[in-house]
């Protein structure tokens, strides 16, 4: 009897591969900062290597962007399966995030927003849909487990938590060297938590920031 496996070419090996490296490179130093020649020299590649796959560094550069979009969606998808609660998840999502893009020096948000705007506002976009969906079905969950207050208006709330949650990274408003990541997505939770759940809910909130969160500091 015989198997049949999927065959994966080396073509598509070697395009996820590099993938993979700029990815790395582009979170450690910006989309901007990393050329082609980084890439390839990272690799131990030739640069027409690369560029047997993609056209120019501005395609590179899109399909990079949603493919960090597409694992992140799908960490978040794994919490929202595996969360007990609405107010557990948010933190395990920002944690999840967070330590995503641990080994980001720089801010790849603000230039990609600088040099990439077309693709910025594409990523936007779907980074919207995504979220949008997350926390509506995490506030219904919370109404629901009485941990809400059952008169939010969830399309306004989750909105609003989008644009908060995209708010806190730009450096322009946040500078790097005044405000920890930490910090700000921290704070940021628990302020948009406060204004929403039901006495219960702030008994759980204000249990769990004592038992898992880092102590504030600016």
């Amino acid at each position: 009897m015989f198997f049949e496996f999927p065959v994966v070419s080396l073509q598509s090996i070697m395009r996820e591969n590099i993938i993979s490296k700029a990815e790395e490179l582009f979170l450690s130093f910006g989309f901007k900062s990393v050329t082609m020649d980084d890439i390839a020299n990272a690799m131990g590649i030739s640069k027409k290597t690369i560029y047997a796959h993609f056209a120019n560094k501005t395609e590179l550069v899109e399909v990079v962007t949603f493919s960090i979009l597409d694992h992140i969606s799908e960490g978040i998808d794994r919490i929202n399966g595996e969360s007990s609660n609405p107010i557990e998840e948010l933190y395990d999502i920002k944690m999840f995030v967070m330590n995503y893009f641990k080994n980001e020096r720089v801010s790849p948000q603000y230039q990609l927003k600088k040099y990439y705007p077309q693709i910025f506002e594409r990523l936007q976009i779907k980074q919207f849909e995504k979220m949008h969906s997350s926390v509506e079905n995490s506030l219904k969950m919370g109404m629901d487990t009485g941990l809400f207050r059952p008169d939010i208006n969830i399309d306004f709330i989750s909105r609003m938590y989008f644009n908060g949650m995209t708010g806190i990274r730009n450096i322009s408003i946040f500078p790097e060297e005044l405000f920890d990541k930490n910090y700000l997505f921290e704070s940021y939770l628990e302020y948009h938590l406060r204004a929403i759940v039901t006495k219960s809910g702030l008994n759980l909130l204000n249990n769990y920031i004592q038992s898992n969160l880092t102590p504030n500091a600016s």
